[in-house]
């Protein structure tokens, strides 16, 4: 009897000790995913590699990137929420999918505010309003005047529907009382190709982003979407010292998983992602900090005030914003997100 009481009790420690083994957390037998909402090669996606990398390294294990585009970043989201809530499954949580597209789509498959746990904010950072070096537009007023006596004609280039692309294009349109082309394509940077070749007239691009193509002449910047002038480029006015105050948009974009992570494990990827954002391997996140409204780092809920920002916004421009990719509404430049040059919007 001693004896069976000996080896139950035995075996029982034998599995605590298995349990707590499988419960460390990275698991080296499990793999870690990174879903990215959006195409490879854009700017969603370098971020997610960047830090997903930096990440890796300081757990000791690679955190495999999935690409899940589509559907203005709702696809790969959804995704997101329906992953186990166990740290196996994380992803780029973006401006898009959490705070807009409730207001541009009839139906999303998850609610960004009870079905994601907030992990840690990668960046909160303006735009620009840039178009080709050898345009004739070398002003904001240049643009207006064109589309004012063009209606229609002119076309801007964003990353897909519900992006701080998209919203800062139709919230000029409003601004300015015109009417322009909306080209939403897969990624910012698929769209930043199209400005260069000439597809599209113009493109409101994160400022990180641009700085590249602005700094080798080969974009022109007429506009910052921040409330004051960035120190990178001093010379450029804002959107407000244009004339249009309305026009003031920061793009965040955070790490996120699945509703229900364990706070103990919260904290642990939290701490872990700080550390990455400090990583420097020549374009790291922190070497293209003076771009941005403030340092990385942190919950991604300290980028949140947006969400009560886009609720003050005028219903008007949102609903604007939701129409532009349906068909009769408004006209499309084909290439974008969906097969037939058609974004789906339900």
């Amino acid at each position: 009897m001693q004896r069976r009481q000996l080896l139950q009790a035995t075996g029982l420690s034998l599995v605590s000790t298995f349990s707590l083994a499988q419960d460390k957390y990275p698991n080296p037998s499990k793999t870690i995913l990174w879903i990215c909402p959006y195409a490879a090669g854009g700017n969603a996606d370098s971020r997610s590699r960047q830090v997903a990398k930096a990440m890796g390294t300081i757990l000791g294990q690679p955190i495999i990137i999935d690409n899940k585009a589509g559907a203005g970043g709702n696809i790969g989201t959804e995704a997101i929420a329906r992953g186990k809530p166990d740290g196996y499954t994380l992803g780029m949580g973006n401006f898009a999918p959490l705070a807009v597209n409730q207001a541009l789509f009839k139906k999303l498959n998850f609610d960004p505010l009870n079905d994601l746990t907030p992990i840690c904010l990668i960046e909160r950072g303006p735009l620009i309003l840039m178009v080709r070096n050898d345009s004739p537009y070398k002003t904001v007023k240049d643009l207006v005047a064109a589309a004012k006596a063009s209606p229609g004609k002119l076309s801007y280039g964003s990353g897909g529907i519900g992006g701080s692309h998209h919203l800062s294009g139709a919230l000029f349109e409003h601004a300015a009382g015109i009417d322009m082309i909306h080209a939403p394509y897969k990624s910012g940077s698929a769209a930043a190709t199209d400005l260069m070749g000439g597809q599209v007239h113009m493109m409101f691009e994160q400022m990180y982003a641009a700085m590249p193509s602005i700094q080798g002449g080969r974009m022109r910047a007429l506009a910052i979407t921040s409330k004051k002038r960035s120190p990178l480029l001093p010379s450029l006015p804002t959107m407000a010292e244009q004339g249009f105050p309305e026009v003031e948009v920061l793009n965040w974009q955070g790490l996120i998983g699945p509703k229900g992570l364990p706070i103990e494990l919260i904290k642990q990827l939290n701490a872990v992602g700080n550390k990455a954002l400090l990583i420097r391997e020549g374009s790291g996140i922190l070497d293209l900090g003076h771009a941005m409204e403030s340092l990385p780092g942190g919950r991604i809920e300290d980028g949140c005030p947006l969400l009560s920002d886009l609720a003050q916004r005028p219903q008007h421009v949102l609903a604007r914003g939701a129409k532009a990719p349906r068909i009769g509404d408004h006209k499309l430049i084909a290439g974008p997100q969906g097969p037939d040059g058609v974004c789906p919007l339900g």
